[in-house]
């Protein structure tokens, strides 16, 4: 089975809660307005279901709310969490979905209810909810429920923060992203595997290549690094010089594929380790319909 195990898609149910929002974040017509970015027009085709549905390869997608939207974060998110899961499980296949969970306001109770659908992967939720030690002290309920589930986290990145000036569009993807997953990675490896033994956990992005400052980690007096065996970095908007050198220090086992579409797209699977694609998330995943013996 070859997985694409990051990609955003739009329901209609929650393109309509975002038109009616007078709150940020919110749609007018297809613009969208952040916060922390500039005015972005929205292809009406990237959320098009059955256009998606036939313009894909893989056989299975685990597509996402998209959290640069900051609705986990936001005081009123839950009522949005809550249209994405129940429109979002109406997806036909190959889609797939992550959970979503507000961090504003915790709700163990459920995510556990959310977390027994079949078609739901594991929870994803935004770096900036991960971004210290006691940042995911404060997530701790979420997580420890995730891991009682058997199911793993994605970590994404969440919403960029007000500047001053004019910035150019893709600014946001190439700064605070990036430093938003390489802190939470740095979080996870100072802090959340002693909390959460067993958690399977996925960083987009490459964890914004934070793998490959572990000499620097090292000679600025920080813990050993070794590769975790139940974490693993996700490809999106990378190509091969960066993931070939992630995989060096991580390990091929540890990368998986995913391709956030329809910001970019799917990586060509005869031109990379084929793990990538198919054992590496199925272990992930611990997906029983992939055939693969994950004992």
């Amino acid at each position: 089975m070859r997985y694409d195990c990051h990609q955003h898609l739009w329901p209609p149910a929650l393109v309509t809660a975002l038109r009616e929002r007078d709150a940020l974040p919110y749609l007018r017509d297809w613009t969208l307005y952040l916060a922390g970015e500039n005015p972005y027009r929205v292809d009406p085709a990237a959320h098009d279901v059955e256009r998606r549905r036939a313009a894909e390869h893989a056989d299975r997608v685990l597509v996402s709310l998209s959290s640069p939207l900051g609705i986990e974060h936001a005081p009123d998110g839950a009522e949005l969490i809550d249209i994405w899961h129940a429109s979002a499980l109406g997806l036909p296949d190959p889609f797939h979905l992550w959970a979503a969970a507000s961090v504003a306001e915790p709700d163990p109770a459920a995510l556990t209810r959310v977390l027994r659908e079949d078609r739901v992967a594991g929870l994803q939720l935004p770096a900036t909810a991960l971004g210290s030690p006691d940042a995911l002290g404060h997530v701790a309920p979420l997580l420890e429920v995730l891991e009682r589930s058997g199911k793993p986290l994605l970590v994404h990145p969440g919403p960029a923060p007000v500047e001053a000036g004019e910035l150019p569009g893709w600014w946001p993807a190439l700064v605070p992203y990036v430093a938003q997953m390489h802190r939470s990675w740095m979080a996870w490896h100072v802090a959340g595997r002693a909390r959460h033994p067993t958690l399977r956990i996925a960083f987009v992005a490459l964890a914004g290549l934070a793998p490959l400052h572990h000499e620097r980690l090292a000679a600025r007096g920080g813990p050993a690094f070794t590769p975790d065996p139940d974490v693993y970095y996700e490809t999106s908007s990378y190509h091969s010089d960066a993931i070939a050198a992630v995989a060096r220090v991580v390990g091929p086992a540890a990368v998986v594929h995913g391709s956030d579409r329809p910001y970019a797209e799917p990586l060509d699977p005869i031109a990379f380790h084929g793990g990538y694609f198919t054992a590496n998330p199925s272990r992930l995943l611990q997906d029983p319909s992939s055939g693969t013996n994950h004992t």
